[in-house]
């Protein structure tokens, strides 16, 4: 009879055990909880402060020091600016006593803005282990910022090392003063280094667990409690990470549908950080494609709503494909019309960008041949017949518009030109302008047309028609394209598989007997 008393006592002695050690381990628990928070805390504060001062000195530069320099009057830029009527301090001096009014404000930030390369007036910098190696890794790779995290007991501080970067100013500034002790400074280099130091107590988060001490006191004393609600926990996570996933899935699905109306390359470069959705434009030596449907007008007269719109949006669909696969920008559709561009926001160097522009037309033409033969057999008896103008030099690239809506696009009278080369072009055929031959003549073999104008650009501008492609041996790849009334013919002879060499040339006999004999008169009609 007295064993399950003694069993039962030691169960409970273990579980008074098993409790107390829970509860000795609860203070370390927190102590690492709160360390861990106070140290993310810091780590972002260092960084939004790091940015500021950042922002505020770049901007300073560029729109103050620089704007001053510009215009040379009366105003100087000097770092004793306090002491001279009516100077103003350089950037580095503003980032100092930006920084130190931050320090005073805060006591436990302190904010440095050093070189190993001061000015011969000024004392020269200590720099500590930390700040040296940051130094020299900076200069190594300036993309970086560097850390280091230290804590005791009772308290953390983060140290945030990030590059000072020379600009045109500076440079300009630290290779023509007197007193630079270093005078081939180059834009870009790493002059020296902002350091952004935050100290905090763990104490002054101490009350962000108020609850949860009560919580798991509370739960010690009664374990009844403690399991329901963690059964209560575990069913309100469970609820939460549904409702995550029923967010995930909804972003994820708005996301897709978003990507519909951008061109991949801006969809990435948004959705990746790498622009910002503002106002802003850049002048670029662009690439541009621009193509148009001959009689488009009389084809939608011919064709019921529903077939026209099936047909363009397959025709929009496989020339956008193509457009993808070698690398170019979608910018819009207009109408029957497409406008595409090379060079923005990916580049691979001018000529690269225009052979890419040059292959994309001649596979489009191809596919467009393609889809004329696939649609004649629908009962299609007009088919699309593409015109295709490229044209190379510098337009403004960018978001357009208002804060509430914009449209990354072109501007400029080269864009212009494209649209003009396409229009002197005939139906099945690619007309460029020199620039761009100039740049692709190793590819394709073109004749050039007769000089044009065109409001907007002063000079003459002398067109090529592209009659095919080189192959890899600098021969000539022959295209013949052509489509007349009871006529729908291209040949691409660099396409054509061996085997089916001895077909298509019996079938060209073939057409050939059958044009040779006699058949009645009909009036010659061109298509429109």
């Amino acid at each position: 009879m007295h064993p399950r008393p003694v069993t039962a006592t030691s169960r409970s002695l273990i579980l008074i055990f098993l409790v107390l050690v829970l509860l000795a381990g609860l203070p370390l628990a927190v102590w690492l909880d709160l360390r861990n928070l106070t140290e993310r805390a810091l780590l972002r504060q260092a960084n939004d402060l790091n940015s500021l001062m950042t922002s505020v000195r770049g901007y300073y530069a560029n729109n103050v020091v620089g704007r001053v320099l510009a215009s040379p009057g009366s105003t100087q830029v000097v770092h004793n600016y306090e002491t001279i009527p009516g100077a103003i301090p350089i950037p580095a001096t503003l980032s100092l006593e930006l920084g130190r009014t931050i320090s005073e404000q805060q006591q436990n930030i302190a904010y440095r803005f050093v070189s190993d390369f001061p000015f011969q007036n000024r004392a020269p910098h200590v720099l500590d282990d930390f700040e040296t190696s940051a130094l020299a890794a900076l200069r190594d790779r300036s993309d970086q910022k560097l850390t280091n995290v230290s804590w005791s007991i009772l308290s953390d501080r983060v140290r945030l090392v990030a590059p000072v970067l020379m600009g045109a100013a500076c440079v300009a500034c630290h290779n023509s003063h007197p007193e630079s002790p270093k005078r081939d400074w180059k834009i870009g280099d790493v002059r020296g280094i902002q350091e952004i130091t935050i100290s905090q107590a763990f104490a002054t988060n101490i009350f962000s667990f108020k609850y949860l001490l009560a919580y798991f006191v509370f739960m010690a004393a009664t374990g009844f409690t403690f399991i329901t609600v963690q059964r209560r926990q575990a069913a309100t996570i469970r609820s939460i990470n549904g409702e995550l996933e029923t967010a995930n899935e909804f972003l994820a699905s708005l996301s897709i549908k978003i990507s519909r109306y951008l061109s991949p390359q801006i969809y990435k470069s948004i959705f990746s950080g790498q622009k910002d959705v503002t106002i802003h434009t850049e002048r670029k030596k662009l690439t541009i494609f621009f193509s148009d449907i001959k009689d488009f007008t009389a084809t939608t007269e011919r064709l019921q709503p529903e077939q026209i719109t099936r047909l363009l949006n397959e025709y929009f669909t496989e020339m956008s494909n193509i457009a993808l696969k070698h690398g170019g920008t979608i910018d819009k559709f207009v109408g029957d019309a497409m406008l595409i561009f090379f060079g923005d926001p990916e580049s691979k160097g001018e000529a690269e960008d225009a052979k890419a522009c040059m292959r994309m037309a001649a596979e489009m033409q191809h596919r467009v041949a393609e889809l004329n033969a696939k649609w004649r057999n629908e009962g299609v008896e007009h088919p699309f017949r593409v015109r295709m103008g490229i044209n190379t030099g510098f337009c403004n690239v960018g978001n357009f518009g208002s804060a509430d809506r914009m449209d990354y696009t072109i501007i400029g009278a080269e864009a212009n030109l494209a649209a003009r080369l396409q229009s002197v072009a005939e139906a099945g055929h690619i007309v460029v302008s020199y620039e761009t031959y100039a740049l692709v003549r190793d590819i394709v073999v073109a004749h050039a047309l007769p000089p044009i104008t065109m409001k907007g650009i002063s000079r003459e501008v002398i067109p090529y028609s592209v009659e095919g492609m080189l192959d890899t041996a600098g021969q000539k790849i022959k295209i013949f394209s052509e489509h007349l009334t009871g006529l729908d013919f291209y040949l691409d002879p660099s396409m054509i598989h061996a085997g089916s060499a001895g077909r298509i040339r019996a079938l060209l006999q073939d057409a050939i007997a059958a044009l040779e004999s006699p058949r009645p008169d009909k009036p010659i009609t061109q298509p429109r």
